[in-house]
């Protein structure tokens, strides 16, 4: 293939960051330049809730710079991100249309779950250490301007994911008046960590192993390299000894010392707090820090979805694991479930000339069908206005809020009626109603809580979809809802759904 140079820009909360890489098929991924400019956006945002009209100047003063290095190294293409720092601001639309004006430059907006979606792709990245750290019970701690993302891994399987407002800026805004007052400044920090931290312990951690600590950030990753003398895994003895040190020396001489700038000095004592809070409530005993960032999830991504460089993981089985984890919380039906969930990816293959969707989609389904029932939980009248909330109020790492909505939205209508005059955006809009009427075809298939069904076929024929299901016991039930449950199904592809049963024929 070509060499294809790519630019990746991070718009984060307290630092503008450009990476350029080079694709190729002796080298694959390699970063040839790196360019970064302190700037707390975050400051602002966590403040007021608004970035300044100074900052802004500034931004775009620096992405106007950016875009010319980029040029300079004749850029095939380039993405560029904005974080928390924009995306909580009240007027981010005027923000990110500035800076498309006066720097030709379009910044889209990641998503929480996005973002540290893409940091999980750099690390994972990594190949043989990132799955011998996994393999041996991990926590990913990829630490933010405004929070944390903790993923824990159990015997390779990513089994949760959850974030919490922690990030170090935040951090040191919310203790910032109070820093001059008490000599007790990193005991409040600790406190201000432990308030949560104990919470995820509490809910998640329980009887689990957790030996590694993977840290992705901008300051301890640099402190990592330095304390192993070039190593990127340390043991958390080490790891203690030095937020020991540098709590009698003090953060500014520790960061001239490290080589960290000055105006950073005050960002570094939050994150070792932090990251000790961490390994005290996982009992961790060693830290891996692969030195990866934003842009580098950005270039894997990019990389990826051009086929110029392989998989090393299966990302998306990692989604869906997430879902079977947040399926058993909610005390889902695992049986019928898995069972749904095959008679909905069997229909969703066998129309694909109907419907034109792809495997994106095909993923979202995968996750309504083990998520179909979590509303129970809650609920057994309100069941899908119930599963509705817990979705949306669940992250997944690796879905944006779109298809987090498109996701709820089908568990919703699955049993309520479709909202016909919905106010979206159109595509999402035609997804719902499609991916919608797949949902409930299959779900009056395996209506009865019993799983009775061993095998779907479907065959599309003109104007028909007949449906064969194979079951030695009676389907009434599933017969007596699926008229009803099939009549979305006929309006959005006009095509009727018709269920017959096959019974096993015995001989004696």
């Amino acid at each position: 293939m070509a060499v294809k140079i790519f630019a990746a820009i991070d718009v984060g909360s307290y630092e503008l960051a450009m990476k350029i890489f080079e694709f190729s098929a002796k080298g694959g991924m390699k970063e040839i330049d790196h360019i970064r400019y302190r700037i707390e956006l975050g400051t602002d945002t966590y403040n007021t809730g608004k970035i300044s009209h100074a900052r802004v100047e500034e931004l775009c003063d620096v992405l106007s710079d950016f875009a010319k290095v980029m040029q300079s190294y004749h850029a095939d293409a380039y993405k560029a991100y904005g974080t928390s720092a924009i995306r909580e601001t009240v007027n981010a639309p005027l923000i990110l249309e500035q800076i498309k004006l006066r720097t030709g430059l379009d910044v889209s907006l990641l998503s929480n779950s996005e973002q540290r979606f893409m940091h999980y792709k750099a690390v994972a990245s990594k190949g043989e250490q990132f799955t011998h750290c996994i393999a041996e019970g991990a926590a990913v701690v990829d630490i933010g301007g405004g929070s944390i993302q903790i993923s824990l891994f159990d015997r390779d399987t990513l089994v949760t994911t959850q974030n919490i407002r922690l990030g170090i800026l935040r951090m040191r805004e919310q203790l910032m008046d109070l820093k001059p007052k008490t000599t007790h400044y990193e005991q409040l920090l600790e406190e201000l960590a432990d308030n949560q931290l104990n919470v995820f312990k509490r809910l998640y951690l329980k009887d689990k192993k957790i030996a590694n600590i993977i840290i992705v950030d901008d300051y301890i990753s640099h402190i990592m390299q330095k304390l192993g003398k070039g190593q990127q895994v340390i043991t958390a003895d080490q790891f203690h000894s030095f937020v020991e040190m540098m709590q009698k020396k003090g953060a500014e001489r520790c960061a001239a010392e490290l080589g960290i700038a000055q105006e950073s000095a005050s960002l570094l004592l939050p994150s070792a707090i932090l990251v000790r809070r961490v390994l005290k409530a996982t009992r961790a005993e060693k830290i891996w820090a692969p030195g990866v960032s934003l842009s580098d999830g950005i270039a894997y991504e990019y990389g990826e979805a051009g086929k110029y460089i392989q998989n090393r993981h299966d990302f998306e089985n990692d989604i869906v694991a997430c879902a079977m984890n947040m399926s058993k919380r909610y005390q889902g039906d695992k049986d019928r479930n898995r069972l749904l969930e095959e008679v909905c990816t069997n229909l969703f293959d066998h129309t694909k000339k109907l419907h034109g969707m792809g495997r994106r989609e095909r993923l979202l389904l995968r996750i309504a069908a083990l998520l179909n029932d979590c509303g129970r939980y809650v609920s057994l009248e309100a069941a899908a206005e119930c599963g509705y909330s817990i979705i949306m109020a669940t992250e997944m790492i690796g879905l944006s809020h779109t298809e987090r909505e498109i996701v709820a939205n089908m568990v919703r209508f699955n049993k309520t009626t479709f909202d016909y005059g919905t106010r979206m955006e159109k595509e999402t809009y035609l997804k719902i109603a499609k991916l919608t009427a797949i949902f409930r075809v299959a779900d009056g298939i395996c209506r009865s809580y019993r799983t009775k069904i061993r095998d779907v076929r479907f065959t599309v024929k003109e104007d028909e979809l007949l449906i064969v299901a194979d079951s030695d016991e009676e389907i009434t039930l599933e017969k007596g809802f699926f008229a009803r449950k099939a009549q979305l199904f006929a309006e959005v592809f006009g095509i009727r759904p018709i269920l017959k049963q096959k019974k096993k024929v015995h001989t004696i």
